[in-house]
């Protein structure tokens, strides 16, 4: 069986943080690329990543995952980092695992990594399948949502307006801005706001979309169903599934959702 390859991947004057779980069956099914979410996200679903690579590995995919431009243990500052940037080193990812196989490929997103998986594949020569977890719709939104955890200390004192004006005329200056602990330049700010969850035109393809809810009579979110049916009408056969499990990516304390790792994997075996 092959082990587990940790490396820094060279890109342009640096390097990115990778982690490799090379296929332990004989015969390879798929290579999957792992795209991270935003900020503390991230780090608050490391877990959960790991878990699901390491049972793709195990039954039967090339799983990668890196930390983008910035990001964990990889070179540069998240505050010097573009979204440009972080789509250059999702195809630069998916080159190195084109190197080591021709399996049919996977972009595999959690949150904003949705995203950028889907924003990434337009450059890429060739058109992957998406699993998407618990996928961000609007950049625009996300970012947002983002910004008011800056606004959030300052709401009683009813300064949250203020406070989010100041960001939005930094970020129009050009500058960057500070937001729990999280230096975001001009150009990841414009390029996050500016990203949607659309489909490739042109190119028909596979999509696992999976949504999580701790109850068990829980639905899809209706704006999910709306994107959902964009995607199929661009040609994409889009499978979409509530799952029961915590929404661990923010959470206090790290949380694991089993199902949601097989019900991934379970997907992914249905396409062969």
């Amino acid at each position: 069986m092959a082990a587990r390859e940790v490396f820094f991947l060279p890109v342009g004057d640096g390097q990115r943080f990778c982690i490799y779980h090379p296929s332990q069956t004989p015969v390879e099914r798929g290579a999957v690329l792992y795209v991270h979410p935003f900020a503390e996200e991230m780090n608050k679903s490391r877990r959960m990543a790991a878990l699901q690579s390491r049972a793709m590995a195990e039954a039967g995919y090339a799983v990668m995952q890196i930390d983008l431009l910035g990001c964990g243990d990889s070179s540069g500052d998240f505050g010097d980092a573009t979204w440009d940037d972080w789509k250059d080193d999702v195809v630069t990812a998916v080159a190195w695992l084109r190197s080591r196989t021709s399996a049919p490929l996977t972009l595999w997103g959690l949150r904003a990594g949705c995203l950028l998986a889907a924003n990434a594949a337009v450059d890429l020569p060739e058109r992957p399948n998406f699993i998407f977890w618990q996928p961000v719709l609007s950049g625009k939104q996300h970012w947002q949502q983002f910004m008011r955890l800056k606004a959030a200390s300052e709401l009683a004192s009813g300064r949250g307006k203020e406070t989010l004006d100041a960001l939005r005329q930094q970020l129009d200056s050009g500058a960057g801005v500070e937001i729990a602990g999280y230096s975001v330049g001009h150009g990841l700010a414009r390029g996050l706001e500016k990203s949607e969850l659309s489909p490739l035109h042109g190119q028909a393809g596979h999509v696992a979309w999976f949504e999580l809810s701790s109850r068990p009579d829980g639905r899809i979110a209706p704006a999910s169903s709306l994107r959902i049916d964009l995607w199929r009408s661009a040609g994409f056969a889009v499978e979409a599934a509530l799952v029961e499990g915590p929404a661990f990516w923010q959470t206090n304390e790290i949380e694991e959702a089993p199902q949601l790792i097989d019900s991934s994997l379970a997907a992914a075996r249905a396409w062969q």
